[in-house]
This record gives structure tokens, C-alpha cells and sequence, in this order.
């Protein structure tokens, strides 16, 4: 497919990446095939997931189309953006309509982007994985790559006022050994694997990561766990029912 508006998209975030100074760690970039389709499952703690995410399979030279909630494609801006770079619109209430245009993209050979917690964590740590990403992966024979990022919530996430301007922010992007999961396969146990690589592969980013707090009221951005003043997961499983 003819990309005309990927490109200087990409080249636009470059510049934004140099004029913030942005301390970007790239890990495991050769986990990402060079050619053919697969499946990259990623974390997700900002709106600017998406971006970060395309940028760790730019050393393979590849564009990834992100399955994103259809709302963000009838935003006057983004929506012409969106399908200028054919992401897949997901409408939660019919959602094997995506579910098919994201098999048609890895039976074509691309990189289908997915969020398999659907929603942003705001405890930052990694909550319950929906099926799509195993699914598309097995039901297509293609590699399912696990990625986490951090340090983008400090931009924009859930629940804070997003601040795009800061300068020298770190951020970690890490890519795992692939998962090849089949139809034989029993789907919840390959995603309990995913799951569970996706979660040492975060405790391993914050642990290397090399900024901390700037102070007491700067530590919302850490996992309670760290010492942060983020959510507990129990706690926002409790609001959320």
C-alpha cells in the first residue's frame, strides 16, 4: 500500500524527539522481523504509546498499523492522519469488522500494532491482557513480539494534564524474543506467557531507568510499588466495577 503520510509523520516525531532533547533507549530492535507479518504487543501508559511503539521497528524498517479505538478516527485532525497511515479503527461494538482488516494486514505482510490491555494502565504496572493480539498472531502463523515503554506517561496519560514541552525526558523502549503462538495452541496459556515476559520486561526498564522524581509532588508518575503515588491496580479494579 502506497504510504504517503507515514513518512513525514515520522520525520515530524524526529524532530520533536531532537528539539526535547528526549534521552530515547532503544532495546531488542532485532526482534522485530525485517519482512513479513507480525504482531507486537505493547504496553499502555500514555496517549503517545502509539508513537514510541512505531519508533522500536524503525531499525527494521517497518510501519506499524496500530488497531486504535474508532473514536480517534473521527477527530477532525487525527482521523486523516489515522487512515493516512491505515491504522485499523476498532469499534468495540463490532469488533470482528478490525479484527478481519487486522488478519488481512499480517496475511499482507505488515506489522499490526496492538494494545492488549485495550485501556491505559494508570497504576502503571500491567493489567489483564484482552485476546486480539494472540489471536491474530496464532489464527496468521505470524511472530507475536512483546514491547514495553517508559518514561511516555511523563508526557501525557490518564487522569494528568499532559505536559508536551519537557525537555530531556527519558524514555525506554524494549523489545522481547517473539512468541510464535499456533492455532493448536491453548489461547489463554500463550497469553499468560505474553503477559508475564511483558511484565519482567517493564520491572527490568524501571529498574534501569535513569531519571527519578524531581520531588514528593513528581511521584505520581512511579508504580506504588516504586514508591509512587500511581493507583494501586486493586484499587482501580474496585472503581472500575
Amino acid at each position: 500500500m502506497a504510504d504517503l503520510v507515514y513518512p513525514p509523520v515520522i520525520a515530524f516525531a524526529k524532530t520533536m524527539f531532537r528539539a526535547l532533547n528526549m534521552k530515547i533507549t532503544i532495546l531488542g530492535e532485532e526482534h522485530v522481523p525485517a519482512s513479513g507479518g507480525a504482531v507486537i504487543a505493547c504496553n499502555h501508559i500514555s496517549y503517545l504509546d502509539f508513537i514510541f511503539c512505531g519508533l522500536g521497528a524503525r531499525r527494521s524498517r517497518r510501519l506499524v498499523r496500530f488497531m486504535a479505538k474508532e473514536e480517534i478516527f473521527r477527530n477532525r485532525v487525527g482521523g486523516p492522519l489515522m487512515r493516512g497511515m491505515h491504522h485499523i479503527p476498532v469499534d468495540r461494538d463490532a469488533g470482528m469488522a478490525s479484527y478481519k482488516a487486522a488478519l488481512a494486514a499480517l496475511k499482507a505482510g505488515e506489522v499490526v500494532g496492538v494494545f492488549p490491555e485495550a485501556t491505559i494502565d494508570q497504576s502503571f504496572t500491567i493489567k489483564d491482557f484482552k485476546s486480539g493480539a494472540v489471536r491474530l498472531a496464532a489464527a496468521t502463523g505470524t511472530p507475536l513480539v512483546p514491547m514495553v515503554l517508559w518514561g511516555t506517561q511523563r508526557f501525557w496519560t490518564k487522569g494528568r494534564p499532559r505536559d508536551l514541552t519537557q525537555r530531556g525526558v527519558a524514555i525506554t523502549i524494549s523489545m522481547g524474543e517473539p512468541l510464535h503462538p499456533t492455532r493448536r495452541d491453548n489461547g489463554d496459556t500463550v497469553s499468560a506467557e505474553l503477559r508475564s515476559r511483558m511484565k519482567t520486561m517493564l520491572s527490568e526498564a524501571q529498574r534501569g531507568y535513569p531519571q527519578q522524581p524531581a520531588g514528593p509532588d513528581d511521584r505520581w508518575w512511579l508504580p506504588a510499588h516504586l514508591g509512587g503515588t500511581a493507583p494501586e491496580p486493586e484499587v482501580l479494579e474496585a472503581e472500575a466495577q
